[in-house]
């Protein structure tokens, strides 16, 4: 499982209609073991796959597959629903069709709808002005399920002309590029949509019933986790970082083994979004999160394992990541 971690703004998003909905907030952060003071810090962040666990036992708690992001509940079992009417499709173009259907037959707030003009695919998102209420994330959350869900249908994190949204760009809009695989990223637009190549609808369906019954014991995480051959740059060097977190490569020696020059490697994380620098941080940081969360290791040992040589230099680290210590959040857990 790779070690990765999100923003605390999305666990917020998760848990916004659980108070309406007669759910406690901090106990549902509790029993996934979310340190509740961590909604307070600007910066924090928890580890996938405490979000992933939030995030169904939030769904699950409300008997909403929509999180109250609707005007009507999306009764649970409707994503294994969807998945079913969608696996035996044999392109990706006739799955994200029957996707589109599927959520437009349940009349759900935020249903994607799918069409094809030349060139290009979109799946759009019904334009805020004509929905009950503005949530941002209701789109958000939408474009991401179907991204995702279609990159594991086919095997490949399927590149993207543009994940555009209509509302304004956050303070924290660099999480989208994550978010969304380093695929360009656009605010303030016309429409929340995802746009495709329309060649990329050729693409062959490459699971099947057996695959998708593994998939079903937890979607939320594999979604978020998942890794595919056909990597972006930015995996490539994770790839290899991560072989030595003790004794991280420089970017002179990644190229290398890259076969790369150093400037063209520069280059091609630039496109992607990412720096060598900045991928170093976040695996460092993601490593940090994923270990603080276990039980029987000392921080001395996590900071080893994240590649620090000096605790201190660690926890200096680990608090301008997330805000707090690594003993603040481990207390909370």
């Amino acid at each position: 499982m790779r070690q990765l971690s999100i923003s605390v703004h999305f666990v917020r998003a998760v848990l916004k209609y659980a108070v309406p909905q007669g759910l406690d907030p901090v106990q549902l952060l509790r029993s996934n073991r979310i340190s509740p003071r961590l909604l307070e810090e600007a910066d924090a962040r928890i580890s996938m796959e405490r979000f992933a666990d939030l995030q169904v036992s939030t769904m699950l708690a409300m008997g909403d597959e929509g999180l109250g992001y609707g005007p009507r509940p999306l009764p649970v079992g409707s994503w294994s629903m969807m998945c079913y009417a969608v696996i035996n499709c044999e392109t990706l173009g006739q799955a994200l069709a029957r996707y589109c259907r599927f959520f437009g037959l349940l009349q759900h707030r935020s249903s994607p709808r799918f069409s094809v003009e030349g060139e290009f695919a979109t799946v759009r998102i019904p334009d805020s002005d004509t929905l009950e209420r503005t949530d941002e994330y209701a789109g958000e959350l939408a474009l991401f399920n179907c991204h995702r869900f279609a990159s594991w249908l086919v095997q490949e994190h399927l590149p993207l002309e543009a994940v555009n949204f209509q509302h304004p760009p956050p303070p924290y809009a660099e999480e989208y590029q994550h978010m969304f695989l380093a695929n360009p990223v656009f605010f303030s637009q016309p429409h929340t949509e995802m746009v495709l190549r329309s060649g990329l609808l050729e693409r062959p369906v490459s699971q099947n019933e057996q695959s998708l019954a593994r998939f079903l014991r937890h979607p939320a995480l594999v979604m978020l986790s998942q890794q595919y051959d056909q990597a972006s740059w930015t995996a490539r060097v994770k790839k290899i970082l991560r072989g030595d977190l003790t004794d991280l490569a420089e970017l002179d020696a990644v190229s290398a083994r890259l076969d790369l020059h150093p400037q063209t490697l520069r280059r091609r994380l630039n496109k992607e979004g990412s720096s060598f620098s900045e991928i170093k941080s976040r695996l460092r940081r993601d490593v940090a999160l994923h270990y603080l969360g276990k039980q029987g290791l000392s921080i001395e040992e996590i900071a080893h394992r994240a590649g620090f040589s000096e605790s201190s230099a660690f926890i200096r680290a680990f608090k301008g990541w997330t805000g707090v210590t690594p003993y603040t959040y481990r207390k909370g857990l």
